[in-house]
């Protein structure tokens, strides 16, 4: 993979969750944690941001040991430092703790400048009918596809 084929989704966010406003932020990585990424060894299922005194941190995104790592190895799930403008933080700081919203990411990939970012997003939690809905949504779509095909 090149790097720019690095493309790590959260796909379970989406049914749990409600997705209200999409941030991109920096990961503060280790030497081979950005290695194991362009390998494509990681995970965002999950995985939550929140903060500490002001700095914004994702918590249970894996990525995994890199191979050729020696004794300089990271911890595959310590937690990592998201990196964002202040005044993004303290807008994000200031809904979450206003209103119930949680922070979740939603995408990890590498950009053109080969820079890991993590594309986090402002979420409300679903509730169980919710999620039926979307399922049955999904399903009423697909039909329609079906059928517009058989045609």
């Amino acid at each position: 993979m090149t790097a720019n084929n690095i493309n790590i989704k959260n796909r379970r966010a989406y049914f749990d969750f409600e997705i209200l406003e999409k941030f991109y932020a920096g990961i503060q990585l280790a030497g081979t944690e950005i290695k194991s990424i362009r390998a494509g060894k990681a995970s965002l299922v999950d995985s939550f941001c929140f903060f500490i005194k002001g700095e914004l941190w994702v918590k249970g995104m894996n990525i995994a040991e890199y191979f050729y790592g020696t004794y300089n190895n990271h911890q595959p799930a310590r937690e990592r430092k998201l990196l964002l403008q202040k005044k993004e933080l303290i807008k994000l700081e200031r809904k979450t703790k206003e209103s119930g919203l949680t922070i979740i990411p939603l995408r990890l990939f590498i950009n053109e400048r080969g820079y890991a970012k993590l594309e986090i997003a402002l979420a409300k939690g679903k509730k169980l009918h919710d999620k039926r809905d979307s399922l049955k949504e999904k399903d009423t779509n697909r039909e329609m596809d079906r059928a517009v095909k058989r045609f």
